[in-house]
């Protein structure tokens, strides 16, 4: 009981500090090597995130890279120096799908594709407290993101096997469905959490409708996060924080602190918490976020 009087008025902030896309040409502030990615992930921890949510890039392109080791060094990095920061580790990795124009048979150049036992090896490999599991296939921008439900079932066993918490990312409507019935399965331990992916081209609409759909269709004791893509950022977090959730910023899912000003990660951090003192709310700790989300 006297945790959730703590809890009460807190609210959860990610940060997601670096993601996937072809970012870096725009803001110079998006980190590529795994020292850049450790010392922007402990900014935003130091600004007021308690969870920071990693995807290694290859340091030579700038573009996703799968190289445990890549991913060994970034948390080694965040542990030594802020050993109580949250870390999630992306697992959803490989699944782009571009289908080749001679033969849709076979995948085009843009195509990044792993199995399901891939895609979960740094989580094996270095146990983070958390990762994500992104729940269905979907249309991803002119690309297809390919998460068969088989597949998701193997992932779904081999982070419960590596004690880490699922993040349960869901992008459109279908997604929370499956969720839910990975939930049903024995799949997931403990009190589930939700992460509802807003805006992202062509999945769920980032507006309060679909976000009071999603979070009315989840256990009763789950908990859930929220975020917006782009100019939609702040006003999710906003909305997401209203009705109860938690919420994510970071250099993943925008680039600009406003209009034609390019953000750092610690500087939406800095943002996104003024934003929930003004509703009354206060930034969780890494302890407390631990405790919300029953971490091992």
């Amino acid at each position: 009981m006297t945790e959730a009087i703590n809890l009460k008025n807190k609210v959860m902030l990610t940060c997601a500090v670096t993601g996937a896309g072809d970012t870096t040409k725009i803001n110079p502030y998006v980190p590529v090597t795994p020292a850049e990615i450790a010392s922007s992930a402990l900014a935003a921890g130091k600004a007021g995130a308690a969870v920071v949510h990693i995807h290694a890039r290859d340091p030579k392109t700038g573009g996703i890279s799968h190289d445990v080791e890549q991913y060994r060094e970034i948390l080694q990095r965040i542990r030594e120096a802020d050993p109580e920061l949250i870390i999630n580790i992306t697992s959803g990795g490989g699944g782009d799908f571009d289908p080749d124009e001679e033969n849709p048979y076979q995948a085009g150049k843009n195509s990044d594709l792993q199995t399901a036992e891939e895609r979960h090896e740094p989580i094996a490999t270095l146990a983070p407290e958390m990762c994500t599991l992104d729940c269905g296939s979907l249309n991803f921008g002119d690309m297809v993101y390919i998460s068969p439900t088989e597949w998701l079932r193997k992932q779904a066993a081999l982070i419960q096997k590596s004690g880490a918490k699922a993040e349960l990312e869901c992008f459109d409507t279908g997604h929370l469905r499956f969720a839910n019935q990975l939930i049903k399965e024995g799949f997931i331990d403990g009190n589930p959490h939700f992460q509802f992916c807003l805006g992202i081209p062509w999945g769920a609409a980032a507006d309060t409708e679909t976000m009071l759909y999603l979070r009315n269709r989840i256990p009763e004791k789950a908990t859930w996060s929220a975020f917006g893509i782009g100019a939609m950022q702040m006003k999710i977090l906003a909305q997401a924080a209203l009705l109860g959730g938690h919420v994510r910023v970071g250099l993943e899912d925008n680039l600009y602190l406003s209009k034609g000003v390019l953000a750092k990660n610690e500087t939406l951090v800095e943002k996104g918490i003024d934003i929930l003192q003004q509703l009354g709310k206060e930034p969780m700790t890494p302890q407390e976020a631990k405790a919300l989300l029953q971490l091992k």
